[in-house]
This record gives structure tokens, sequence and C-alpha cells, in this order.
């Protein structure tokens, strides 16, 4: 009986490494806030991606040959829905990253990291970041020149990153970033709501007060008037 013949296996890229988004809440929510706020700044711009915590793939046909960068940024490539990167189907140069560290990621992330991202994804941009402040640097910022990283120094406590045309820094203990243009700093989305909220909320209260005002205004002049036409009709 003759054997039959079966397809060649499909090589399969995992679409998640098993391991936790961050380390904690805090570290998660530097990630997730980053995003939000690159993403409402960039949010005219059609072909500027921006997405973390995902699988990046940079030799076809090896899936052992990722990386998952925390946060990172790409130009000229559309906002569409992705699972995984693949560099030979994307831009397969990124211009951002930012790594939240800790104690137990500081070392890959200064060391096998960094060299993936200096000489295989060419990051223009790279950004250390641990929000608990309990690894030295805490908070760093490379340029790329040539094959290697330049730190980038701090300005009024910022960092500036020209691919991104905005500043990195702490505002009120948390990493934000800044619109050096505008020079303003930018927040999530739900600060902004809340920001909104609290702006109507206060808008409502002066406008009560004022009505309140000018009710008592009323009522004081009214009485002037009863009191002056009590004069005039006792003379």
């Amino acid at each position: 009986m003759q054997e039959k013949i079966r397809p060649a296996p499909t090589l399969v890229y995992p679409e998640s490494d098993g391991e936790p988004m961050a380390e904690t809440p805090k570290h998660q929510q530097v990630m997730i806030d980053c995003m939000d706020i690159l993403r409402s700044h960039f949010y005219e711009s059609p072909d500027v991606y921006i997405a973390g915590n995902m699988l990046l793939y940079y030799e076809e046909g090896n899936p052992r040959k990722s990386v998952s960068p925390d946060v990172f940024m790409v130009r000229g490539l559309s906002k569409k829905e992705l699972r995984t990167y693949k560099t030979w189907e994307q831009p397969p140069t990124l211009d951002f990253v930012l790594e939240v560290a800790s104690p137990s990621t500081y070392t890959r992330d200064f060391n096998e990291k960094m060299e993936i991202y200096a000489k295989i994804l060419r990051v223009k941009a790279y950004c250390i970041y641990d929000p608990y402040h309990e690894i030295d640097p805490y908070f760093v910022g490379f340029r790329l020149v040539g094959e290697a990283y330049e730190e980038i120094p701090f300005a009024n406590g910022r960092i500036l990153f020209e691919v991104l045309g905005l500043e990195l820094g702490e505002h009120e203990e948390v990493l934000r970033l800044y619109d050096p243009v505008k020079s303003a700093w930018l927040f999530t989305s739900q600060e902004r709501v809340g920001d909104a909220e609290t702006r109507v909320a206060q808008e409502f209260l002066a406008r009560q007060d004022a009505e309140s005002r000018a009710q008592r205004a009323e009522a004081e002049l009214e009485k002037l008037r009863a009191a002056l036409e009590r004069l005039e009709t006792t003379k």
C-alpha cells in the first residue's frame, strides 16, 4: 500500500509567550497609559502604529527569535489589528520602544534587549523606566547613533525623544508625555474625561452661584423700590 504524502507542518509563531503583561499593576498601568496617550496624540496620523506587550519576530522561519516590547511605535504602518509583529511583513525598523523595568528585568533591558533593539530592529529611540525607582538609573533614554545607543540628556527633568516630537518625564510622580510645542503635559483619556467633568461641574456651580447672587440682588432691589414707594406715600 502506497504511503500517503503528508503536508509539511505549518510553522507557528505563537501570539503569547505565556508571561503576564507586567510584573505589577503599577507596571501595567504605565504601559497602558503610555499607549493611550500616544494613540490619542497621533490619532490623526494614519501611518503611525502604536502597540505593546506583543510578540515581535525578527527572523523569518525561526519563532525563537522574538522580543516583546512593553510599548512601541512604528511610522509607515497603518492603524490595523495585528496579532503578532513580523519584521518581514511589516516595517523592520521601529521608531520608539519603552521598557517598564524592575530589578528582575533590568539586566535584560540594558543588555540583551538593548542589543536587539540597536543592531537588529534599529530602534531609533529607546527608553527604560522603573516606576518604583528600584534600579539605577530608574529612568534613562537613548537615541541610536550608528549601531549603538547614545544617552539623551535630561532637560527640565524630562527627556526629549525627537522621533516622537515629545518629551517623557514624571508629572505628579507618574510617567507622562509632554508636548514642548504646546508647553503642556498630555494626559490619558480617563484623565481628560475626568478633567472635562470637573470643568462642567465647576461651570454649573459658577452659574448657580451667579444666579443666586442675581436673585439676591433682585430681592434687595425690590426692597429698595418698596421703601421708596412708602416714602413717596408719606409725603
